[in-house]
């Protein structure tokens, strides 16, 4: 699955189950991704050490599983945004967007011109290394590629309208931990203010033919009221992190509650 086949399968209400990916190494969690289940897996570098290369390990198997990769980059550099890119993912995530030119900065990176300025390259793994013209490439790998920016803050909300009119943006996310945390509800991802402020993101993004989703919101009915209201059913289905650490911890409860006092 490619970017724009993924858009296109939230635009239509299927639901897509993603991991995202912040402390593993190597492609053996993608494999137990695509084992379990998932559609997509999301890599973390800004909550995370990864370096660029493992990412790239990451994103690549995952193609080749037919899993889409995202990865949500550090920082609006466009040499990261570029390298990430190359390197197999079908993705961007930029955080904390705030206006329409930052949006317009995401997409500069991202795209191909005449819509970017991603630098040219002669062959890519994703169409098997074949030699095609420019163009060729250019229009393929772009179709292939989303760009999702993410709402976190009050002046992200206020700017929804001008965000979503920004061509080459596929995806508005709202990130409602630190939604919530500007507006003053830390903690308080489904509050009232918050849903409201959703709603008006979501608006946004329907009125400009875009997707969009909610993400730092548990599974509630805040959040299904969202999705009835227009947010795409991306759902969060675990970060590797919390699964493991709660794996380990039900072993350690199974195997003490196992364990038989010692009589004398």
């Amino acid at each position: 699955m490619n970017g724009a086949e993924l858009v296109e399968r939230l635009r239509g209400g299927q639901p897509v189950m993603a991991l995202g990916i912040r402390a593993s190494r190597t492609t053996d969690a993608v494999r137990w991704a695509k084992a379990a289940g998932y559609d997509t897996i999301w890599i973390d570098m800004e909550h995370s050490t990864l370096p660029v290369d493992t990412v790239s390990q990451l994103c690549s198997c995952a193609v080749d599983l037919g899993l889409m990769p995202w990865v949500r980059v550090p920082e609006r550099d466009y040499g990261t945004i570029n390298r990430v890119l190359d390197g197999g993912a079908l993705g961007i995530i930029i955080a904390r967007v705030e206006s329409a030119e930052q949006a317009r900065h995401a997409v500069t990176a991202t795209r191909f011109p005449p819509l970017g300025q991603r630098s040219q390259l002669a062959t890519l793994a994703y169409l098997d290394f074949a030699k095609l013209h420019a163009r060729e490439l250019n229009v393929r790998i772009d179709r292939a590629t989303a760009l999702e920016v993410l709402i976190e803050s009050r002046a992200g909300v206020e700017a929804a309208e001008a965000i979503a009119a920004v061509e080459g943006v596929d995806v508005l996310a709202l990130g409602c931990n630190d939604l919530s945390a500007d507006m003053g509800h830390t903690g308080e991802s489904a509050h009232p203010d918050v849903v409201a402020a959703c709603r008006r993101v979501i608006d946004a993004a329907r009125r400009h033919g875009k997707v969009a989703i909610v993400g730092g919101m548990p599974e509630c009915e805040a959040l299904d009221g969202l999705r009835r209201d227009g947010a795409a059913p991306f759902v969060f289905a675990g970060i590797d992190t919390d699964v493991f650490l709660n794996a380990l911890r039900q072993r350690v409860e199974q195997a003490r509650a196992a364990l038989q006092p010692l009589t004398f």
